[in-house]
């Protein structure tokens, strides 16, 4: 489930991350970062999970699948169900039929009659509202884990922002050091002690320095676009916190407790329960059925030979004799897609635990190089005090102050990639153990 940053909009990188130092530093007063000053709306990160899973049009799509299986359902169940049936029939004839003054065959006559059929057996139908059942399960088990996919994108979109967020902090630190070095290097050439060499280089760092903060906040910009798009907004929306997700040490990883709490196991799991069903109904669909049929009818006028009430009472079996090898061949590929299923499933579970293992040492790692990069960023920020002052004293170069903002910029630039890293390895964890969402 590893995830590179940016990769849900397109375009969207982490070229912006590429400069910064320290927090201690602190942003001209011209920068603005927060999403009031921007005019971004910004939302919590359970916030953008219920709304994306609530709004997106995949969850909604999902939702009509399972209304579709439930439709499927009552149909099957109305096949079990006993049928009632009225018909009313005119009938003209050229002439009526009479004998000795007596009409045995009326020239007009409505006949109306009422057809009520009971299944008594009917175990394809019975075999069908099994499947059906079963279908509707399987719907479900899919809508959620459509939300699940929807939520996983949200969290992925959510986490870009507030990386490329800390680039452009990163960046603006970078730009205002830059610009204080080009004021240290200006006074000192007033004063006759510093270089117009000096000055040029430090005025060259403001320029870059520049751009790569607007390239950051391009980044910033569409991955707010992004997350705005997950959750069907009319623009940009941004992070309004940083999650923070714990590691879940004791929880366990076996097939069982996945199949408990994975959603896409537990489709998979019930598309392999459908397939098993289907299998095992093959046969009784070509059982015979017994139907009950009873059929009063009132005839006006009645002709000669009939009374104008009557009704009678049926027992209809149908017995499928020779079906030329139909059943066969359903059982073949019936069998054929159970076989499938259970491979998906077996594949699935088998990648699940491995998913698993993998997010428990991710998360181990990144720990102890979020502890190492931020050791790393400590010491470039005082090397970086150290060499100012002895540029002021005469005493360093311009390169090596440049040379130490560079690496103190790169030595940020890892501390906000290494905390992106444990909070998607984190992150990663929950999801593989079902956990999240």
């Amino acid at each position: 489930m590893s995830r590179v940053l940016g990769a849900w909009w397109p375009g969207a990188t982490m070229r912006g991350l590429g400069a910064g130092v320290l927090g201690c530093w602190v942003l001209s007063p011209g920068v603005t970062l927060s999403a009031q000053a921007q005019g971004v709306t910004a939302v919590t990160f359970d916030e953008a999970i219920r709304t994306a899973t609530a709004k997106h049009p995949t969850v909604a799509e999902a939702a009509a699948s399972i209304l579709r299986a439930q439709g499927l359902l009552e149909q099957a169940r109305a096949a079990g169900r006993p049928r009632v049936s009225g018909s009313v029939t005119t009938t003209t004839l050229n002439t009526g039929v009479t004998f000795d003054d007596i009409t045995v065959t009326p020239r007009n006559q409505v006949a109306a009659s009422l057809t009520v059929d009971v299944p008594l057996v009917a175990a394809s139908t019975w075999a069908r509202r099994a499947l059906a059942d079963d279908g509707t399960r399987v719907a479900e088990a899919g809508a959620a884990e459509a939300r699940r996919q929807v939520a996983l994108a949200t969290a992925d979109a959510y986490l870009t922002v507030v990386a490329e967020r800390r680039a452009v902090s990163t960046e603006a630190r970078a730009r205002d050091v830059a610009q204080a070095h080009f004021a240290l290097a200006t006074d000192l050439e007033r004063a006759g002690s510093g270089s117009r060499v000096d000055t040029l280089r430090a005025e060259q760092q403001v320029s870059t320095a520049e751009v790569r903060l607007e390239r950051a906040r391009l980044g910033l910009y569409r991955s707010q676009e992004g997350l705005g798009v997950l959750l069907v907004a009319d623009g940009p929306i941004d992070a309004g916190d940083e999650p923070a997700f714990e590691t879940p040490q004791a929880a366990t990883a076996t097939p069982t407790s996945l199949l408990q709490f994975r959603t896409d196991l537990r489709y998979f799991s019930a598309q392999q329960d459908l397939a098993a069903r289907a299998v095992s109904a093959t046969d009784r669909e070509s059982w015979p059925t017994l139907d009950a049929i009873f059929q009063p009818q009132a005839i006006y006028p009645a002709p000669f030979f009939t009374t104008a009430n009557s009704w009678q009472f049926l027992l209809r079996a149908t017995i499928p004799i020779y079906t030329g090898g139909d059943v066969a061949g359903r059982r073949t590929e019936r069998q054929a897609e159970l076989d499938a299923a259970r491979a998906r499933l077996a594949q699935r579970v088998s990648q699940a635990t491995a998913e698993v293992r993998v997010a428990r040492e991710a998360a181990a790692i990144s720990a102890r190089a979020l502890t190492s990069a931020r050791a790393s960023a400590d010491q470039a920020s005082q090397v970086v005090d150290i060499t100012t002052l002895s540029f002021r004293a005469g005493a360093a170069t311009s390169i090596e102050v440049i040379d130490a903002e560079r690496t103190a910029r790169d030595a940020e630039t890892a501390v906000a990639i290494a905390e992106d890293a444990l909070r998607r390895a984190r992150l990663d964890l929950l999801i593989a153990l079902g956990q999240f969402p």
